[in-house]
């Protein structure tokens, strides 16, 4: 049952939030992505080792 709280939840804000981003005149440079993809891979690899050692 919580599941499905959860699914029902995480599918409503993306109802909400899709929209609101799409008007949104926010927008990000190339330069910007690049840096944020910079660390995304060694920021997972990060919390895949510390839930590793929190598992063991």
């Amino acid at each position: 049952m919580a599941v499905l709280a959860i699914l029902a939840v995480l599918f409503i804000s993306l109802i909400v939030i899709i929209p609101m981003l799409e008007k949104s005149s926010v927008r990000i440079s190339p330069e910007t992505q690049a840096k944020f993809a910079k660390w995304i891979i060694p920021l997972v690899l990060i919390v895949l080792v510390i839930q590793l050692f929190m598992y063991m």
